[in-house]
């Protein structure tokens, strides 16, 4: 089947895809050529409102619904997803240009999975009993927050507006969800497929545009949370102007994860573990490790098998399920990452394998990897977000700990050793809120995924997001007199 990447319209508000003209124009440009593939235009202010008012109308009636009922709905979102699988997946490369071979196993997958867990948890939210002396007692009640607003990255778009669509929902919230103005296409089919399962119009709505249309959904006063997946500086903006509001938020922001090769480790696990955790998703992956530390007793022969499987990327059209490489997701990307490979250079890194664009078209990169690289240079301290690999050697536990600790930064963490007792005391000590022992960049739905420091606060997935859509109400009940002093 032909998947035709031209959107139905620029939003999907209140069960139903809308247009309106009026709004700022944004192409949709397909990275693996550079062409444009159609265009949206970025919400007005009578979208926003139109898409807000929607969302809080619809908000009781959800919410009043029984979870048993929600989850049906989610669980059915999730069949949907998984039956269109491959045309969702076509459209995931068409909106990022990640390969074709990568979108079928990772991301409409990672949402279909997301809607499955959370709509078999919503039956499951209920309150608490506590007995209080004398017969008296007191329980709790898990109530929805209400109007919530989440904000996408371009990395994963299906997988994002799943991720937080599906606890909001099933906690009894509605949404309205802006996805990245470099990925506009992939959140509107979610909504159709939430829409088409029988989600009541208003639920999930999907509005476009740049951070003039965020910043207007996150200061509106009917708001009660923001869930933002993207930069530590937006992310600094974003929690500012929800604080001001008191609003609940979640970041799941960026880093500069380091990735830790003791000389016990395994060779050929280690590089997988780096080749993960810097080249999938042509290195477009908040969680990536690419501070690689690695022992100095087998740092050559590390970065020597390192190179060599590089060698065996196949760098392609993304449509091609042979392809495992495919281009940057902009060119305003692309850009940004050639200029921190100048930067390395300039500061003294030693470019041991890519580095170079493409004579292509689209927007390829090699995949990068810089050796000899110190903790003071630019590509060790700031996130890249592209396929660079920062090499760093270590002689010992202590040392390699205090110079992984060294960074603003505290989303992810790896070790590889086949010492166990040391991995386990290694991640004990990372200030990272996702760690990994022997593998790296793996996000299941049923474990919490977030970071510490500046790369964030609260948690995606698992029941750790239920406590981060809902609230709790105690009530308190006597079942004597009452007493009081006058």
């Amino acid at each position: 089947m032909t998947v035709d990447p031209t959107p139905t319209a620029s939003h999907f508000i209140d069960g139903a895809y809308v247009e309106d003209q009026d709004g700022a124009p944004i192409d949709i440009v397909y990275s693996a050529t550079g062409e444009t593939l159609g265009r949206v235009h970025s919400a007005t202010p009578a979208i926003v409102e139109r898409a807000l008012a929607s969302a809080s109308a619809a908000q009781a009636a959800w919410a009043a619904m029984t979870g048993m009922e929600r989850g049906r709905i989610l669980r059915r979102a999730a069949d949907i997803i998984r039956d269109r699988n491959r045309d969702l997946s076509i459209l995931e490369t068409y909106d990022t240009g990640k390969p074709l071979q990568e979108t079928l196993v990772a991301d409409a997958t990672s949402g279909a999975d997301a809607l499955e867990y959370f709509g078999g948890m919503a039956a499951t939210l209920t309150g608490e009993y506590i007995p209080q002396p004398n017969g008296d007692f007191a329980y709790t009640i898990r109530q929805p927050l209400g109007l919530c607003v989440g904000i996408g990255a371009w990395n994963y778009p299906t997988q994002i507006a799943c991720w937080k669509a599906a606890p909001a929902l099933a906690c009894g919230n509605t949404m309205v969800f802006k996805p990245s103005e470099t990925t506009p296409l992939c959140a509107l089919k979610v909504a159709e497929i939430l829409t088409e399962a029988g989600a009541p119009p208003g639920v999930f709505n999907v509005v476009q545009g740049r951070g003039d249309v965020g910043a207007s959904l996150v200061d509106d006063a009917r708001v009660a949370k923001v869930s933002l997946t993207g930069s530590v500086p937006t992310g600094r903006k974003i929690y500012a102007a929800a604080a001001a509001g008191m609003k609940h938020v979640t970041m799941e922001l960026g880093g500069k994860s380091p990735l830790i090769v003791f000389d016990d480790a395994d060779l050929d696990n280690a590089v997988s573990g780096a080749i993960l955790g810097n080249f999938y998703s042509t290195g477009q992956v908040c969680s990536n490790g690419t501070r690689v530390f690695v022992q100095t007793g087998i740092k050559q022969r590390f970065l020597d098998r390192l190179c060599e499987r590089l060698s065996h990327a196949r760098i392609g059209d993304p449509l091609d399920e042979s392809t495992s490489f495919g281009p940057m997701a902009s060119e305003r990307q692309l850009d940004i990452v050639q200029e921190y490979i100048r930067t390395g250079l300039e500061e003294g890194a030693r470019l041991a394998y890519g580095g170079k664009r493409l004579n292509r078209p689209g927007f390829y990169i090699e995949p990068t990897v810089f050796a000899d690289v110190t903790d003071d240079m630019t590509i060790a301290r700031e996130e890249i977000f592209g396929p660079v690999l920062s090499l760093l050697d270590f002689e010992d536990e202590e040392e390699v700990l205090e110079r992984a600790n060294a960074t603003e930064f505290g989303l992810a963490g790896g070790v590889f050793t086949n010492d166990l007792t040391r991995a386990h005391r290694v991640v004990a000590r990372l200030e990272a809120g996702t760690c990994y022992i022997n593998t790296y960049n793996l996000a299941p739905v049923e474990a919490p995924f977030g970071g510490v420091k500046a790369s964030g606060v609260g948690r995606e997935n698992s029941k750790e997001a239920i406590a981060h859509y809902s609230e709790v109400k105690t009530v308190h009940v006597a079942m004597n007199g009452v007493e009081a002093p006058f």
